[in-house]
């Protein structure tokens, strides 16, 4: 809206006698108003807006390169701790063995009647804060089958883990649909890849994992597989690490040594 004011003018006019002097006009608000209409707000809001969202990429840039890592040749953004003893992460694209320790777990499955991401997730979450246990990573994400592809559901996940940072943190049991249990030392055949937690790539790791133990004679499949994310939902997409995850057993049908 205009703001109306008036302003007195002074101008020099001159008398028929040759003399002049000064007088005085007002000069109209519309001439002097500031019209300050939306349409004309908008750029200025624009370049506010774009600086902000600017400002916000470069913070969000700086924070995520302060806390990238490197382990076993690969480079991994760390969103928490890893737990105690915890091997090297697997190379994205290749399948190396990996040996695991002991470990201390909070579990939730299908049976436990939390099916789904999000359900599993939320007891899981729920659990750990109540009990004040910090939060690690990876997250463990169990899937149906035992690695051979007989059965086509692959991409059904049923059972999600959080690990505890160390095997001695709080008791074993139950807190409400959340058990709480230790995890034997075991061996995998592990891959890295790089991208969102998907059935997609989850199935891209299984293929070059089979197509890894069909193509050598020591090792066998021995469990249902898993899926690690190592990622927090900060970390964008393209940029999470995650492992696909074969338990095996060395084949005891081969000759000793």
């Amino acid at each position: 809206m205009p703001v109306n004011q008036s302003v007195d003018r002074f101008t020099r006019w001159s008398r028929s006698d040759g003399t002049s002097g000064l007088k005085s006009e007002v000069i109209s608000s519309q001439r002097c108003s500031t019209n300050m209409t939306p349409r004309n707000q908008k750029g200025p809001l624009r370049m506010i807006m774009g600086g902000l969202l600017v400002l916000a990429l470069l913070t969000t840039s700086l924070v995520l390169v302060g806390c990238v890592r490197t382990s076993g040749g690969t480079w991994y953004f760390n969103s928490a701790p890893l737990p105690e003893g915890w091997p090297e992460l697997t190379p994205v694209g290749k399948v190396e063995i990996r040996e695991y320790p002991s470990y201390r777990a909070a579990v939730v499955t299908e049976e436990d009647g939390r099916a789904g991401t999000t359900p599993m997730f939320r007891s899981l979450f729920q659990h750990i804060s109540t009990n004040d246990i910090p939060m690690t990573s990876p997250v463990d994400m169990t899937y149906d089958d035992a690695g051979d592809g007989s059965n086509g559901r692959d991409d059904r996940m049923t059972g999600m883990a959080f690990l505890y940072r160390t095997p001695e943190l709080g008791p074993v049991g139950t807190d409400g649909v959340v058990r709480i249990e230790d995890v034997s030392p075991k061996a995998y055949a592990s891959t890295g890849v790089r991208g969102a937690y998907t059935s997609e790539h989850y199935s891209e790791g299984l293929t070059r994992l089979r197509e890894w133990l069909a193509g050598q004679s020591e090792w066998k499949a021995d469990g249902s597989t898993r899926y690690l994310g190592y990622n927090s939902p900060f970390v964008p997409w393209f940029w999470r690490y995650g492992e696909v995850q074969i338990p095996v057993v060395r084949d005891s049908k081969l000759p000793a040594e």
